[in-house]
């Protein structure tokens, strides 16, 4: 079960290490390459979008110390630890896929502003020729020395293969493991942090009556993640194979560039569903327990959605039986409560809810 944190939603997601790699791994061809940046030229690339810093609801964790120190560095001429980028092959823009603390100090320091409480940015804790120095006030001799800094960077791009970014996505989990470990959709929403597709996952969060049943929106994104699970099961269940999040991140890269028509029609799909699905249970909607149960909530919705496609208006209290009659059903009760991304168990759990809404 997932554990949770306080101000966070409880969610079950029963989805085990084992049925996570009982495949076989992935191989990847990715090309690589050195780039020495100096400073000044990063800076300027942060500033024009052409190198993307992903930002977590968790925000920035070095505090003016950390930041300071680094800056010194630089201005004393030590070496520091190089970066990691992604190249999209679509947009060319590069994402940061480490180094997100050394070059959001160095954005800062430039534009004078300490990011996370907007005061201005100041070194301190350094040495006595640079504490309390600002960027315009460094002396001349310094500022250039620090425009002139270089900081390396390790830039790759998955080449194949070419219908997702599941070797992206590994990168970044493996060089992210450090500290609070990044929800799936976290590293997946940086992956694919632009386009209507991420647009659409944000807009369709903040639906009244799924606010309702979920509660507060999640700062770790897994209310998202579940929309995004419900659309790419509706949309894709056929050519279902686990790991689940392989199959969303495929998902998410297939519709990034999600047409204004398909963008309507998963819209109004998950407004209608989860607005009956409301309508007949209320704010214990996928909660067989106490806790949401992420496998109950995707089968559930997948089968009432299907089931709106023909019967647009069911009877709200014949509804409301149905799903209670499925959430009562023992053998789809241990679908959803062990190993829930095995892909039979996937099969078998849709094919009961479809079952059940299928006499409204």
């Amino acid at each position: 079960m997932t554990t949770i944190e306080e101000n966070e939603v409880e969610i079950d997601d029963r989805r085990s290490e084992d049925d996570e790699r009982e495949i076989e791994p992935h191989r990847y061809a990715i090309s690589s390459y050195g780039a020495d940046y100096p400073i000044d030229s990063l800076v300027k690339r942060l500033r024009d979008g052409s190198i993307y810093v992903p930002s977590f609801q968790r925000g920035f964790v070095w505090d003016l110390k950390d930041a300071s120190r680094f800056v010194e560095s630089l201005l004393l001429g030590l070496p520091v630890p190089s970066i990691f980028l992604s190249k999209e092959s679509d947009s060319g823009k590069l994402l940061v896929v480490d180094g997100q603390q050394r070059l959001s100090s160095l954005r800062y320091f430039y534009d004078g502003i300490w990011g996370p409480t907007q005061v201005a940015f100041a070194l301190r804790g350094v040495d006595k020729n640079f504490d309390g120095k600002t960027y315009q006030t460094l002396r001349d001799e310094d500022r250039r020395r620090l425009d002139d800094a270089i900081l390396h960077a390790t830039v790759f791009k998955q080449d194949e293969p070419t219908d997702d970014e599941s070797g992206v996505y590994q990168v970044f989990e493996r060089l992210n493991s450090g500290g609070k470990k990044l929800t799936p959709h976290e590293i997946r929403s940086a992956v694919f942090h632009s386009g209507p597709m991420r647009q659409l996952l944000e807009d369709l969060n903040k639906n009244t009556q799924w606010r309702e049943i979920y509660g507060p929106e999640d700062p770790r994104m897994r209310d998202q993640e579940l929309i995004l699970r419900f659309l790419a099961f509706y949309y894709d269940s056929l050519n279902y194979t686990s790991p689940l999040v392989f199959f969303l991140n495929r998902f998410m890269k297939q519709h990034k560039d999600l047409a204004p028509e398909l963008a309507e029609n998963m819209k109004k799909l998950f407004t209608d569903t989860v607005d009956k699905m409301f309508q007949a249970v209320g704010r214990t909607a996928f909660r067989p327990s106490r806790a949401l149960n992420a496998a109950v909530f995707d089968s559930a919705m997948v089968g009432l959605a299907r089931r709106l496609n023909s019967c647009p208006s069911p009877n709200i209290d014949r509804l409301a039986q149905s799903y209670g009659d499925l959430v009562k059903d023992s053998t789809f009760l241990e679908l959803c409560g062990r190993g829930t991304a095995g892909e039979e168990r996937v099969k078998e759990r849709l094919r009961l809810a479809d079952a059940a809404f299928s006499v409204l």
